[in-house]
């Protein structure tokens, strides 16, 4: 499957999180260690807001890179990630589950101001795409560019009212999925871990059907993490509303990394970091 990290915070450079930490996104691309897979080498992508700074509409969209190559030699990702400033970023190393290796394929997804990223898989994904392709908005359908899952299952929660509803779309998302599966007969049909992000908040989703979901982790506050690592410097230019999640720890800092519980979702935005405070329950909805 594939290993991702999503950033909210203070503006940092890119490869302050995809390059420099002990155990960065670039290093889980060749030595994952909690991923179903060891190797991540079956392309790269990363899609940034700009800084507020700079930005020119009150929701700018985001700019996207993706590359088929694998991340540790993409130099192109590298001098990219050293040069780019963003206070929201996702990043994604892909290990594909059946699907083409090709660039419309690798995350993240955009749509308009909207970013998409998933590790995972709907099992059974061939049985029931048909399905599941009708159910997209007529609308929408057109802007489906790869054959992946991941971006089928993006589509279908923009049908279903993302950008009014992102957890209540992806609870209806997975609902649907999960009848379609049904009536097909597809075993434990979703397996999930995605960040969502419109440009100012960013929420991040664990949950499968069977209840034994692949790791994601966020990270402490950093006024706790200034106390317990003051040797980082990067812990001391940003701001306390400062989240990453991740699906793999960038490192064994002691007290960095708390798990996102079973079947459940967080929100981070500014001033109101509820990955802080509270975790909500993930409940599918049925069709």
């Amino acid at each position: 499957m594939c290993r991702w990290l999503a950033y909210a915070g203070t503006p940092i450079h890119l490869d302050e999180l995809i390059y420099k930490p002990a155990h960065s996104l670039i290093d889980q691309s060749r030595h994952a260690r909690l991923g179903v897979e060891t190797t991540n080498g079956d392309g790269a992508g990363i899609g940034w807001y700009p800084d507020e700074r700079y930005a020119t509409t009150p929701e700018p969209e985001p700019a996207v890179f993706r590359a088929i190559g694998p991340a540790w030699s993409d130099r192109n990702l590298h001098e990219l990630s050293r040069c780019v400033r963003s206070p929201l970023f996702f990043a994604h190393i892909r290990a594909s589950t059946g699907a083409a290796v090709q660039q419309t394929n690798c995350h993240p997804f955009r749509h308009h101001n909207w970013l998409w990223m998933h590790n995972g898989a709907i099992n059974g994904f061939s049985t029931v795409k048909r399905e599941l392709a009708m159910a997209v908005d007529p609308a929408l359908y057109a802007d489906i560019e790869g054959s992946t899952d991941s971006e089928l299952m993006f589509y279908l929660a923009l049908s279903l009212g993302l950008e009014d509803d992102v957890p209540g779309a992806v609870e209806r998302m997975i609902g649907l999925v999960e009848s379609a599966a049904e009536r097909h007969g597809v075993p434990d049909a979703m397996q999930m871990t995605v960040a969502v992000a419109d440009g100012a908040r960013l929420w991040a989703f664990r949950y499968s059907t069977e209840r034994h979901s692949r790791s994601l982790f966020y990270s402490t506050d950093i006024d706790t993490l200034r106390a317990l690592h003051p040797e980082i410097g990067v812990l001391r230019v940003v701001s306390p509303d400062t989240r990453l999640v991740v699906s793999e720890p960038l490192g064994d800092l002691t007290g960095a990394w708390n798990e996102v519980p079973e079947c459940s979702y967080g929100l981070v935005q500014p001033g109101e970091d509820e990955m802080r405070s509270e975790m909500h329950p993930l409940t599918p909805v049925a069709p």
